[in-house]
């Protein structure tokens, strides 16, 4: 039965938060499209009229998708090159959700997001409903066809396993920017030690290339190598240009709520790197320059206004 404009309208209100669940589960704005988009699908394809809630049918529909896309996707990230990391959003984009509370906020951070790899499908969707949206066990459990306990319980498992894994502080957007400005002002300054002191002892920077540019496979771990890496990154070099296409600016910025730094090339983002920060100083960086995560990105840069760069690099 073809779709009313009601009914379309219906739908199109409940996008934004059914994108931004399937960003927070999945770890990916494409595939999260695409999971959205199947759900839309399954709802024309649906007896809509006989549907009594509509937002419930909807989330239990997307979530059931992006737990089947999670077991598949486990076994295509065995054959990754390289490290994977999340598809960074740039501040202001909608499907980072919503940001009213710490939990909110925390829910979409780069290194959560990192530590929900570590989970497995249902415990994720569990802490993603209810952590993020605040749904209900009764509700969670009526979506993933399991007890209100045992919703419960996988929560307070999943809960833990993250917060044992989170060291991040929160920290405004005016913060970031003097975060991520510091960094670079020790990054360029042609020495290690500035760097040094800005990282905690046990520091650690990640990188992913998807295998289509160069990053390195093992993370770098400790202060120094963590310093020595960022100072060889920040210096200038004929083949760096050559590999990203041209001298790229150097911008300061938020992805994900927190502290980052964007490199962009005519227009085009060519790195997201983003900043683990916590009580006693920068805990982890987790570079993002596969070309394919940072489509979106490029699209909300070009849409956005971000002033002068702080330097142009490489």
């Amino acid at each position: 039965m073809a779709l009313t404009m009601r009914d379309v309208d219906r739908f199109e209100a409940a996008r934004p938060r059914l994108e931004a669940i399937a960003y927070r589960l999945l770890g990916s704005a494409s595939e999260a499209e695409d999971a959205v988009q199947e759900t839309f699908l399954r709802w024309q394809a649906s007896a809509v009229e006989q549907i009594e809630v509509p937002e419930a049918w909807l989330t239990k529909v997307l979530t059931h998708l992006c737990l089947n896309q999670l077991t598949s996707a486990r076994a295509r990230r065995e054959t990754y090159v390289g490290q994977w990391l999340p598809e960074p959003l740039l501040a202001g984009d909608p499907m980072l959700g919503p940001a009213d509370t710490v939990e909110q906020r925390d829910s979409v951070s780069y290194a959560v997001l990192a530590l929900l790899e570590r989970l497995s499908p249902n415990e994720r969707a569990v802490y993603v409903l209810r952590e993020a949206f605040g749904y209900p066990h009764r509700e969670i459990a009526e979506v993933l066809d399991l007890t209100e306990t045992a919703s419960q319980q996988i929560f307070h498992r999943a809960k833990k396993h993250v917060a044992e894994g989170k060291p991040r502080a929160e920290v405004d957007a005016a913060a970031a920017r003097r975060i991520v400005e510091e960094f670079l002002a020790a990054a360029t300054s042609g020495r290690t030690e500035p760097l040094v002191r800005l990282l905690t002892a046990d520091a650690v920077a990640i990188g992913d290339g998807g295998g289509k540019v160069p990053a390195r496979a093992k993370a770098f771990e400790g202060a120094l190598a963590v310093a020595t890496f960022m100072r060889g990154l920040f210096k200038p070099g004929k083949a760096k240009r050559a590999l990203v296409g041209g001298t790229a600016e150097i911008h300061a910025t938020t992805a994900n709520g927190g502290p980052a730094v964007v490199a962009v090339v005519e227009g085009r983002v060519v790195g997201v790197m983003c900043l683990d920060v916590g009580a006693e100083g920068i805990v982890a960086f987790r570079n993002q320059v596969n070309p394919d995560k940072l489509e979106r990105a490029t699209r909300s840069w070009a849409a956005t206004e971000h002033g002068e760069p702080l330097f142009r690099a490489f």
